[in-house]
């Protein structure tokens, strides 16, 4: 599995449980993301291992952090060793120094209502990944945010997305991915089977279908 972030990115995030996780592979994700923060989908290192362990080469495994210390973050990557590193909050010098001696990507989440939306420096991270005001709630935002600054490397857009409103989202703008949780949810972590088909086949023919 090529470490890439490329143009047709589908990420389905919050995978709690391996029957959740093989139907994301099993249904053509780019990506799923294990969240190792404070949430309803929060894993410990052993659930997280165990996902990471049984999907490693299928597709990009994110391990996801929201405010966390820098110790914490790196104690976590070398245990599980994932492909992406995906940071909520403060990406500190020292933190992105020693995350730049791991084999990972980074990636920089960034919420629309924080000021560093506009001032974070994009090429110091492999893709930016952009969020409402509340992570993995569902709540949506405005797509103009995507256009009210240039980006240097990909974007993968997130916050509320589902089949219903990925499609349109992938027509309107240059995002090169698309990430969703609870819109693929039958409850806080829980996938449901077909939603999360159905968002990955929709994000794909959308991306088909879209003239760059």
């Amino acid at each position: 599995m090529p470490k890439t972030i490329a143009p047709g990115f589908v990420k389905i995030c919050g995978v709690t449980s391996l029957d959740d996780a093989k139907v994301v592979v099993d249904a053509g994700a780019s990506a799923l993301g294990l969240v190792l923060a404070a949430s309803p989908r929060q894993l410990t290192l052993d659930q997280a291992r165990v996902i990471a362990d049984a999907t490693t080469g299928n597709l990009l495994r994110f391990a996801v952090f929201r405010h966390n210390d820098d110790e914490f973050i790196l104690e976590h990557v070398d245990a599980l060793r994932p492909d992406v590193v995906q940071v909520h909050g403060t990406l500190s010098v020292s933190l992105l120094r020693a995350l730049r001696e791991r084999p990972v990507l980074v990636v920089k989440a960034l919420s629309v209502d924080e000021p560093e939306f506009l001032t974070f420096d994009d090429t110091r991270v492999e893709a930016v990944l952009i969020d409402g005001p509340r992570p993995g709630s569902g709540s949506t935002y405005s797509r103009d945010h995507l256009e009210r600054r240039e980006f240097h490397v990909p974007v993968i857009a997130a916050g509320g997305l589902t089949a219903r409103n990925v499609a349109d989202l992938i027509d309107a703008s240059r995002v090169s991915g698309v990430d969703t949780s609870s819109g693929v949810e039958k409850g806080p972590g829980a996938k449901d089977h077909d939603l999360v088909r159905e968002f990955i086949v929709t994000a794909r023919a959308a991306f088909a279908a879209r003239k760059d």
